[in-house]
């Protein structure tokens, strides 16, 4: 039997802590960890995420084109259920989310079919949220 998937930790930079925390927080549902005067634990659905303070300024973030849209590189996400992903778009939307990608299906028909969206944090960082209706075509070719 395989052992069970482990959370990853990912530290990311923010340039503004009380937005960060009002977004991860307030926007996306993370629980708050442990923080310090310069970064903040999320929980991002069982994944640790820390948000570092870097008042420096963000690049631009480069793009390439997927199924259509471009996307921006880098960024970050979790795979959800895909009734978590639904969720998460209702929410995103509820709070006036500006979306670079809109949700939708990527891959329609397809090996690898997904919902997805991307958008932004205060801080310019991009993130993606995908789910499958089959987890089996995660890595599907």
């Amino acid at each position: 039997m395989a052992d069970a998937i482990r959370p990853f930790h990912l530290a990311f930079p923010v340039d503004d802590l009380a937005a960060a925390r009002a977004f991860y927080s307030g926007v996306l549902g993370c629980r708050e960890g442990r923080s310090a005067p310069e970064w903040i634990d999320f929980d991002l659905y069982g994944h640790q995420i820390v948000a570092h303070l870097d008042p420096r300024p963000r690049l631009r973030a480069h793009a390439n084109p997927v199924d259509g849209h471009d996307v921006p590189v880098p960024h970050f996400g979790v795979v959800l259920a895909m009734a978590d992903w639904h969720a998460l778009a209702d929410r995103l939307r509820q709070a006036s989310t500006a979306f670079v990608i809109e949700p939708h299906i990527r891959f329609a028909g397809q090996a690898g079919e997904q919902a997805t969206m991307f958008f932004h944090d205060p801080a310019g960082n991009a993130l993606e949220f995908k789910a499958f209706a089959d987890d089996a075509m995660i890595f599907a070719r």
